[in-house]
């Protein structure tokens, strides 16, 4: 049976290419790793092991030696001899090597043997484990036993794979990257709701979410054309540092505490480098530069974020995101347009009663007791300790502490 990536080779070179960007084909992308995963073994640069001379990995060499006919694929002696039923002319041929070949022989060279191959007892534990975190069940090591099928293990593996688990298993790592924590890690270590993260980083190893998208939405995704809210929702990888409430902390220092932390973790999670260093200076032996570190510094503090959580509220430090279902949004759409249709009417009211008021305004009384209104205080006389209550004078105001008014004087709103 023929490989089916060098079907797709031949498949590849025999189309003409597409004008669009988005479809055209890339060697570097999509063909080289075929020929280097099939061919370059026999037809690659090591001298000792190149059978009839020919090199795949050089195009000039592949070009002048008619392998490959650029433009013309019926011409090209590679794709004749991919696509050749005739066991002596097709490539590569059965006997090529594979990886295991080569790990055993690389083994023997240090007096080392392969495992034995697992009973299905033990295959079935160490994938689950290692694509769930879970032991498989009774029922399931029982059915993986019995199935006689040539293809039973790709089935356990499938099933395996499509398990929500799966997102669960493979999470785990990514939250330890990201320093993930349900609480906010200072002082009284209040919990903190960033569990919605947790969540859309399970969703995406499920959904198959493609690794550029994945890196992409966590380091800015609110700055894409209209973001969703998962690719908001996805930005609190920025943010899932330590944060203080503590009384007298100085709220600046630890924002700029939190943005040097998403400096560093960035730098760790995705370049593999150590930052702290340029924090400070310079260094001799170190490509990171003090200007390096801070012109990615610019880059992680373009929030408006608060230092410091609310120690009295359980309300979520600045910048906050609250994500909806389809119903919720719906409501709060109404909603929205209930009070701009309120606003409008209002407006036009205001208009078509302006000269009603202003015709009203010379006559107005000096003392308007509205209903309801509880007390009315001028802040000019005080008797000993109480302020007249004009509206109820039973109940006048009972000043306490240090600011008072000055007994028998006028007194102005503006304290003078």
């Amino acid at each position: 049976m023929k490989s089916p990536h060098l079907l797709l080779l031949a498949a590849a070179l025999a189309r003409p290419f597409s004008t669009s960007a988005a479809d055209a084909l890339k060697f570097n992308r999509d063909i080289r790793p075929i020929l280097s995963d099939k061919c370059f073994f026999c037809h690659g640069p090591d001298s000792k092991k190149r059978e009839a001379d020919l090199r795949l990995d050089v195009r000039e060499v592949a070009v002048e030696a008619d392998a490959i006919v650029p433009g013309k694929p019926d011409e090209s002696e590679m794709i004749a001899r991919i696509l050749s039923t005739t066991p002596k002319e097709h490539m590569p041929p059965a006997e090529a090597p594979g990886i295991d070949p080569l790990v055993a022989k690389g083994l023997a060279a240090r007096g080392l043997k392969p495992q034995p191959e697992a009973d299905r007892h033990t295959l079935i534990r160490r994938v689950s484990f290692d694509l769930t975190g879970l032991p498989p069940t009774p029922a399931e090591i029982e059915t993986f036993v019995k199935d006689a099928a040539p293809n039973a293990y790709e089935k356990l593996v499938d099933r395996l794979l499509a398990s929500p688990r799966y997102g669960e298993r493979m999470a785990v790592d990514w939250l330890d990257v990201s320093r993930y924590a349900d609480s906010y890690g200072f002082q009284v270590d209040r919990e903190r709701e960033v569990w919605p993260w947790r969540d859309w980083v399970i969703r995406a190893f499920n959904d198959n979410l493609s690794f550029d998208k994945f890196i992409t939405w966590q380091l800015a995704g609110d700055l894409l054309p209209n973001p969703t809210d998962d690719q908001i929702l996805a930005t609190a990888f920025n943010r899932l540092h330590q944060q203080e409430a503590e009384g007298g902390s100085v709220e600046e220092e630890y924002r700029v505490e939190y943005v040097a932390d998403r400096v560093q973790t960035f730098s760790t999670v995705f370049l593999g480098l150590t930052f702290e260093c340029a924090r400070c200076h310079d260094h001799k032996f170190d490509p990171i530069t003090h200007k390096d570190y801070y012109q990615l510094f610019s880059l992680f503090q373009n929030i408006d974020e608060a230092g410091l959580y609310s120690y009295f509220t359980e309300s979520p430090p600045t910048p906050a995101h609250a994500p909806a279902d389809a119903p919720a949004k719906q409501r709060l759409a109404a909603l929205q347009q209930a009070a701009t249709d309120a606003e409008k009417q209002l407006a036009t009211l205001r208009e078509a009663k302006r000269d009603a008021f202003v015709a009203w305004l010379p006559s107005r009384p000096t003392e308007v007791k509205l209903p309801g209104e509880l007390g009315g205080f001028g802040f000019e006389w005080l008797d000993k300790d109480k302020l007249a209550n004009w509206i109820d004078p039973a109940q006048p105001a009972t000043l306490k502490g240090e600011n008072k008014l000055v007994p028998g004087s006028p007194m102005r709103a503006s304290g003078r």
